[in-house]
């Protein structure tokens, strides 16, 4: 989300910025025999505050348990922009990606029971999931829903839960078999988030409860998470939930929720949970904790703990991290990035929702979790303070994170904005009738978009994501952009009409415009042909 990151995923690219692949670049300095503080609490505050301010977040809560206790815990800035009601650790924000890794556990929790194993075929459990290659279909098992190698492109299909999903899970499960790989069967990683849907729908097939259910009930109840909901349907009402919020034409604004309190969320297992910093280190003591609960009974058996914090899927270790700081691997593992940092193992994960940040890291040898959330989908608020309470433990200089992010982003917003700007500064007028590309075009996975035609010009509207809809401005022979008329989806994109030897309209094509629009806006995977009405 500059880089709009999103479930999700969408969590991919802020972990490059941050922790992981492309890695920050850390101070250069060796570790020691004697235990760093940290950060006290007023400098964790004055950290907090200029993040804010530097990156215009309204609201942030951060949590710190270091060897069983928390050590800090405290909200920051307001739920929502010109309202009172100040954030504070029971607020509830959308965890997005990070919520990954109560799907991993959820199965887990089925494996000890001995209903499943992470080797089952998912059509065992599931007759009617589907992918494009039938080998893949029956090779593919339960671990490899959660590992990010199914060879489906980065956020496949993510367009039927975002922004304005009118599809069942059902729906997506059936409509896998449409989505053509990009790569072959477990050779590369590419991060998604619809097959975290059909890992929520195995626990539902073979638990009886619904995903939801399993959560509450199965893992959060027994953990005394009671700021912590992956059933949001009781939460309407609720005034304690922050609000998202996005910068627009240089204003923060409140913006539509991706997750709608009081209904039925579609993406729980992928990142539809909301919980609070007070409930999440709890999540966080658990896994430092090896799966043993604060009396020390075994939740989560050792061996499953393990298995969830295994690298499963080998990352490229770029030169970046290798030489600013060390870094040895890079791997995910089962709802968990995992990678070193001088020799200190991280198991961490970001996520992101439309408005709405997450942030959650561990350092288990140190026996140190940290979570960070934040209302506004400025990306590098979150970064800047994790990297700077992490590096206050794993080395003895400290770096400027805050101005170096600023930096970046700003960097990046720019060379965007270029891209942009040329796009617009195209005057292009149409040769012959506009009207010709009038009509009806379906993909076989995303529906039908409708494209008509007014004194205004063509008209886009998709008929499965109701904020998907907008003017469409001429560009090129055959191509222009739709700006959609819900301008805090930064979205804008490239409308590409195939045609017949005749010049007929055929089909469509479409690409972001901006190089930093979220890859869950994943318009290049769209296919539609006419239809003949």
């Amino acid at each position: 989300m500059i880089i709009q990151i999103k479930p999700l995923l969408m969590a991919v690219v802020l972990t490059a910025l941050s922790l992981q692949q492309s890695g920050p670049v850390w101070a250069d300095a060796s570790a020691t025999e004697a235990e760093r503080p940290g950060l006290n609490e007023a400098e964790i505050d004055a950290l907090v505050l200029r993040a804010m301010e530097t990156f215009n977040v309204p609201g942030i809560a951060v949590g710190i348990i270091k060897d069983g206790t928390v050590i800090h815990a405290k909200g920051y800035g307001v739920r929502e922009v010109g309202k009172t009601g100040d954030v504070d650790t029971e607020t509830l924000f959308s965890i997005a990606s990070t919520g990954k890794s109560f799907t991993a556990a959820a199965l887990a929790l089925l494996v000890d029971e001995g209903k499943i194993t992470w080797k089952d075929k998912v059509i065992d459990h599931i007759p009617a999931f589907q992918l494009y290659d039938p080998w893949v279909t029956r090779e593919f098992t339960i671990k490899d829903l959660l590992i990010h190698n199914s060879g489906l492109g980065l956020g496949a299909g993510d367009l039927m839960m975002f922004p304005s999903p009118a599809f069942s899970r059902t729906e997506i499960i059936e409509n896998l078999k449409y989505l053509k790989p990009v790569t072959s069967f477990r050779s590369e990683f590419a991060y998604d988030n619809l097959l975290y849907i059909v890992a929520g729908e195995v626990v539902k097939a073979v638990s009886g409860l619904s995903y939801e259910d399993f959560v509450d009930q199965r893992i959060l109840e027994p953990l005394d998470m009671e700021h912590c909901f992956a059933n949001v349907t009781g939460l309407k009402g609720n005034d304690n939930i922050a609000n998202p919020h996005m910068v627009r034409d240089g204003l923060l604004v409140a913006t539509e929720r991706d997750v709608k309190l009081g209904q039925e969320n579609l993406f729980a297992a992928a990142g539809g949970m909301q919980c609070s910093v007070q409930s999440i280190l709890k999540w966080h003591a658990l896994h430092l904790a090896k799966g043993k609960l604060p009396g020390g009974a075994q939740f989560l058996s050792a061996a499953q703990q393990a298995h969830l914090m295994t690298p499963h899927t080998i990352l490229p270790v770029s030169s970046v991290s290798k030489n600013s700081f060390g870094t040895s691997f890079s791997a995910y593992g089962l709802g968990w990035s995992l990678s070193d940092i001088h020799g200190t193992k991280i198991e961490q994960h970001s996520g992101g929702l439309l408005g709405m940040l997450s942030l959650n890291a561990m350092l288990p040898d140190l026996g140190i979790g940290v979570v960070i959330y934040t209302n506004q989908q400025a990306v590098g608020a979150r970064p800047a303070i994790m990297n700077t309470i992490l590096e206050a433990y794993l080395i003895d200089s400290q770096t400027d994170w805050t101005a170096r992010f600023e930096e970046m982003l700003q960097g990046r917003r720019a060379e965007a904005d270029k891209v942009v700007a040329s796009a617009e500064a195209v005057a292009y007028t149409p040769v012959g009738d506009a009207g010709r590309y009038s009509g009806s075009y379906s993909d076989p996975w995303f529906g039908k978009v409708i494209i008509t035609q007014s004194d205004d010009g063509l008209y886009f509207t998709s008929e499965r994501s109701a904020r998907l809809k907008g003017k469409m401005v001429p560009y090129k022979p055959d191509v222009y952009i739709v700006h959609w008329d819900d301008r805090t989806l930064d979205a804008d994109a490239y409308v590409k009409f195939t045609t017949d030897f005749g010049g007929r309209p055929t089909g469509i094509t479409m690409k972001a415009v901006s190089p930093l629009t979220d890859f869950s806006f994943d318009f290049h995977d769209l296919e539609f042909s006419r239809v003949e009405e």
